[in-house]
């Protein structure tokens, strides 16, 4: 029987129940259990691909092209699993899913309601996805963490608490645990109760009981023997049941924070996991993860060196926006162990308009482009900021600067490289100009022009790289020399081809194509210490302990030669790709796995009996 551990939230959202519900799977893993995580976002849309990264952070892409909340990305780093779409749920999922059912007469005629119906379907919902494998065992979880996103008491979340309510009674008592995550504010030094105590009184009231209470304290100072006996006692749990997370200099510190409060040795009682057959070969992983992370987290006090990076972007406002790519260029600098510093520019700041309207601001933006080790353009979409993007481009190609430019990036480098290059000066993309003369980039001609949500070019592809590219290419290199690799796409626009023969006559060279060879996914410019585009997002499939390749390229070769001469060696011998082998096929097969099934002309989801043969 799958063990449930239910990650909700109080007082205030975005307190880090992502990090504390991964950092719990990830001390489950080190015992050898087998453990997969679902997310519930109580907002009405179907998914998060329609909302703009400044709205709810970014838009995390999954294998199968899910376009999913944040916290999914938190959890395939920390467990290095591969979830799918359904391990998102959301309110515009669970109705559709019903209201569908409804129009197909399953309900027999009775009267849909929030109860049953929907607080059925979401634990159905959870009990089938918990069973999905997500890891390379291929096996059956041991344990499923839930999420329950936003904050106990919200309107929009009552569906799903009192879903919950009755799944602790489906499942039985020794198979669900609840951890609820509360604000501790800390007001001149002295901890304030309140909160907790008024936000667990308001979850007992709605029928479910916290085995543990994770008090966040915004400060340095760990959670007090005095809070932690107070929250006890009003709270109606022991003080093995408080455990306090404070601000560490690291999240990557949080799983260690927690296992020094004794979090495993309750949930292990609590939920009776030694009943739970561990095989000597999961065991031996789990200690082995435990090992590597310990080693992981030990240095990052201790490194002097730097690397900085200038993160060329237009939604740099709200630093989740780039979530995957900081965790990337994280991961990365963990490896070549540097101390990595991010400049935040603001990609309009280093526009021409913005010298004679604030010339400070101006000046603090190329300060800081022209001050770093390495210049990274990430995803984005429209035109906005798109020119001061261009000319950081173009900066770090003319000044041998290493560059790593992703998706828009990679977009905007072959726009760059045709204005300055091919002189053509009017170069643009039809993103920008649909009446554009020149338009180096255009709209891909299968992608839906009036449909928005889930159209584009989505999930896990393959990247086949060119005959002759195994002598030179530093991207192949860094994905161990292989002829083909997989990352994960989102975009609707493709380099135009009528201009990729001039392109690459003149010296851009698109190292790595589609299967087909129409597709421009890669390019390198070779006499430059580091110049890569990615049409991909190789941000989505990065790890703490197995780096993206193309970010450890970057940062590598941002940090020195020598460094990044290291690390293309370890790479040629050692690189693992991330991804199930039996996800990495052709695009066909890819294209037919995640083709949606239409139910009376609507989109609905897959579950698993309804999977196209």
């Amino acid at each position: 029987m799958t063990k449930y551990i239910v990650v909700s939230g109080g007082v205030v959202s975005g307190i880090g129940k992502g990090v504390i519900a991964s950092s719990t799977g990830l001390l489950l893993k080190t015992t050898g259990l087998k453990v997969t995580a679902i997310k519930i976002d109580p907002y009405m849309n179907i998914d998060a691909g329609t909302m703009a990264p400044t709205e709810h952070g970014e838009v995390y892409v999954l294998n199968d092209g899910g376009e999913v909340d944040l916290d999914l990305g938190n959890y395939e780093r920390y467990l290095n699993v591969t979830l799918s779409r359904d391990n998102n749920i959301t309110t515009g999922k669970i109705y559709r899913h019903v209201i569908n059912k409804e129009r197909e007469g399953e309900y027999l005629g009775k009267t849909v309601q929030i109860v049953p119906h929907i607080t059925n379907a979401i634990q159905d919902w959870i009990e089938r996805v918990a069973k999905i494998p997500v890891d390379e065992s291929g096996e059956e979880p041991d344990v499923c963490i839930v999420e329950l996103g936003g904050t106990v008491g919200d309107i929009e979340s009552a569906p799903f608490v009192e879903a919950m309510r009755q799944f602790q009674f489906r499942v039985g008592y020794e198979n669900f645990a609840l951890i609820h995550v509360s604000l501790v504010p800390d007001l001149h030094g002295e901890q304030k109760t309140k909160p907790t105590q008024t936000t667990v009184h308001s979850l007992r009231g709605l029928g479910l009981l916290p085995d543990l209470i994770a008090c966040r304290l915004l400060v340095p100072q760990p959670l007090q023997p005095a809070t932690k006996s107070k929250i006890s006692m009003f709270c109606h749990v022991s003080s093995e049941q408080v455990f306090g997370v404070h601000d560490v200099s690291s999240v990557y510190h949080v799983p260690l924070l927690l296992k020094s409060q004794g979090i495993i040795e309750y949930l292990r009682k609590r939920l009776q996991l030694d009943k739970v057959t561990i095989t000597k070969e999961m065991a031996d992983k789990g200690a082995s993860l435990e090992k590597r992370w310990k080693d992981l987290t030990s240095g990052q006090e201790r490194l002097f060196e730097t690397v900085s990076i200038a993160l060329v972007g237009k939604y740099t406002d709200l630093k989740d926006s780039y979530m995957s790519v900081t965790k990337s260029l994280e991961h990365s600098a963990f490896r070549i162990h540097r101390r990595l510093i991010i400049n935040w520019v603001e990609s309009s700041d280093l526009e021409p308009d913005t010298q004679e309207t604030n010339p400070a601001r101006y000046h603090d933006a190329w300060k800081a482009v022209v001050s770093a080790n390495g210049i990274l353009v990430p995803g984005g979409f429209g035109n906005r900021g798109t020119e001061g993007m261009i000319l950081a481009i173009k900066y770090a190609r003319e000044q041998k600067i290493p560059f790593l430019g992703i998706c828009l990036g990679f977009q905007l480098a072959v726009i760059e490289w045709a204005r300055h290059v091919l002189e053509i000066p009017d170069a643009t993309s039809s993103e920008f100009d649909v009446n554009a003369k020149h338009p180096l980039i255009i709209f891909m001609p299968e992608i839906s022009k009036t449909h928005m949500g889930g159209t584009m070019r989505l999930g896990l592809r393959p990247t086949v790289f060119e005959e002759g590219t195994e002598s030179w290419s530093k991207a192949r290199k860094l994905y161990g020399g292989a002829g083909k690799i997989w990352e994960r796409h989102r975009h609707r626009y493709e380099v135009n081809p009528k201009y990729v023969e001039q392109l690459t006559n003149s010296g851009m060279i698109f190292a790595g194509k589609d299967e087909k060879g129409e597709r421009m996914q890669i390019l390198e410019l070779k006499e430059h210490p580091y110049f890569l585009g990615l049409q991909a997002h190789p941000e989505f499939c990065t790890r703490p302990l197995n780096p993206s390749p193309a970010f450890l390229g970057f940062v590598s070769a941002s940090a020195g030669t020598t460094t990044f001469a290291e690390q293309l060696e370890f790479q040629r011998l050692n690189f693992q790709p991330p991804h199930p082998a039996d996800a990495m096929v052709s695009e066909a097969i890819l294209r037919n796995d995640i083709s949606e099934v239409l139910v009376n002309g609507t989109a609905r989801d897959l579950i698993v009996s309804e999977t196209p043969a």
